[in-house]
């Protein structure tokens, strides 16, 4: 199969692990009555502000690398197609074989395939976002195959039976004293006065992983790039686990998100100068692994790369959204994000949590499917700011609410609220008897700034989840006829 339905906007949107079983508001209010949680992720999105901050601001041409990755994100999107034809000869020339998957089913279905074909009831892996998203741990579980997730912090949420709740640190809403009770709870073997010191806890890991590293036959990866002119693959991490699962077993499969592409090596320079000071707050990855096909008598003999589409083509249709595609899963943006800081990554209901999740998820599997999350933003811009390659999220967000709004039956309360409300404002005499109207609600103030949160329904659907202003005392055409006369 080639890449001949790259860019149709019939391609199948995203199934997987994407779509929300809650609204994010309703998510979201159980997370902040959650104080430990609150303080958890305050301490450590603050903690990693002051990294990133320190070392962007080291770079004089920081502002010139955003804008060179922002450009070649951009011209490789537009060309797409060729690049992945590209790198799927390149692949091939050097022994691997390549698969195309448009969902996730497809993709699941391929790799339980190829682990089944190895006679393997068990697989290592390397943290992998695309995996998450397919929801491959748990297809591989009902085919009666082990994936062990060998990223600390993606461990502990697997020994945890949680779920990841940020793109770089899955674990972030846990602190040491919980992480040392799942080890002691679900780790065989582990010393029963293990404390809660960060240095002991890796060591535990260590140990419990190394095993699980020495008897694998297959590991699994994700791929933070993919350079089409080389077929050369990189993993940038911190902890050595992915060199570990990228060497050793004799079979490597690797899946990765279509978008993941960039055209050459020279190209791939500049995000690997991009992407630690905005993720980690590094200068450079302590490990930066980057192979490409097979090396006889080196590594792994028999290696598979599993290209995903699971919803991206319908994003390149959109000429707003498929800016989202141009994120390099630094997570720059959540740690920054005044509502993820607050409500946590569960409340997204998504893999991708945080404002790149607000605007990619709901794409990728129709923005009907996750409605709430482009609302979950304060649209303050943060986001935007601090992104690598400079996504607008902002921008994306108000389109995706735009798309949202206009696939609304137009008898919805909030629909002919707004009616109604076009219809006053378009009339003086019927603005004025509204403002007469909406004067009387200072009553239920009781000189407070806001009004109360119980309004009897429809209203309260509103400010259930908003403040809504008290009207104030006189109407600005009052206050203007008073200060400069009809």
């Amino acid at each position: 199969m080639t890449a001949v339905f790259l860019g149709l906007p019939t391609a199948p949107r995203g199934v997987g692990h994407l779509r929300g079983d809650r609204s994010f508001p309703d998510a979201a209010r159980e997370s902040l009555r959650d104080g430990q949680l609150r303080a958890n992720l305050g301490h450590a999105t603050s903690t990693i502000r002051a990294k990133r901050a320190a070392v962007v601001g080291e770079v004089p041409d920081w502002a010139e690398l955003r804008e060179a990755g922002r450009a070649l994100k951009a011209a490789t999107m537009a060309r797409l197609d060729e690049h992945l034809v590209a790198l799927e000869e390149q692949v091939r020339a050097r022994g691997g074989t390549v698969h195309w998957a448009r969902d996730a089913t497809e993709a699941n279905e391929i790799v339980t395939r190829l682990v089944q074909a190895t006679g393997a009831d068990e697989v290592v892996k390397v943290k992998s976002m695309a995996t998450q998203e397919i929801g491959l741990n748990e297809a591989l579980g009902a085919a009666g195959i082990t994936a062990h997730e060998t990223d600390l912090a993606e461990l502990i949420v697997q020994l945890g039976e949680d779920q990841p709740s940020h793109i770089l640190v899955p674990a972030i809403h846990k602190n040491r004293a919980e992480i040392r009770e799942i080890f002691l709870r679900t780790m065989p073997g582990v010393d029963p006065d293990l404390p809660d010191d960060p240095r002991r806890l890796a060591m535990a890991a260590r140990a419990h992983l190394r095993e699980r590293f020495l008897r694998a036959r297959v590991a699994i990866s994700g791929a933070n790039f993919a350079v089409a002119e080389t077929g050369t693959l990189a993993v940038v991490e911190s902890e050595g686990n992915g060199r570990m699962c990228l060497t050793l077993p004799p079979t490597l499969i690797t899946v990765m998100g279509i978008e993941k592409v960039v055209p050459t090596w020279r190209d791939l320079e500049v995000f690997l100068q991009l992407l630690p000071r905005s993720s980690t707050g590094e200068r450079m990855n302590p490990y930066t692994s980057l192979w490409a096909g097979v090396t006889p008598g080196d590594g792994p003999q028999e290696f598979h790369l599993v290209l995903v589409d699971n919803g991206r083509t319908a994003v390149l249709a959109d000429e707003v959204g498929r800016e989202a595609l141009h994120c390099i899963r630094c997570s720059a943006c959540l740690n920054v994000c005044p509502v993820y800081e607050r409500a946590g990554g569960h409340a997204y209901g998504s893999v991708y949590p945080g404002p790149i999740g607000a605007v990619l998820s709901p794409q990728l599997t129709g923005v009907e499917d996750n409605a709430s999350l482009p609302y979950a933003s304060s649209l303050c811009g943060a986001c935007y700011d601090v992104c690598p390659v400079a996504i607008d999220i902002p921008s994306i967000l108000v389109h995706l609410r735009g798309e949202h709004v206009e696939a609304q039956e137009r008898t919805t309360p909030e629909a002919v609220a707004f009616r109604a409300l076009a219809r006053a404002m378009a009339t003086p005499r019927l603005w004025r008897l509204a403002q007469r109207a909406a004067g009387l609600a200072r009553l239920l103030a009781r000189g407070k700034p806001t009004l109360p949160a119980a309004l009897p329904p429809p209203a309260s659907r509103w400010t259930r989840t908003r403040d809504l202003p008290t009207p104030p005392a006189k109407t600005f055409t009052q206050q203007w006829a008073e200060e400069h006369g009809r």
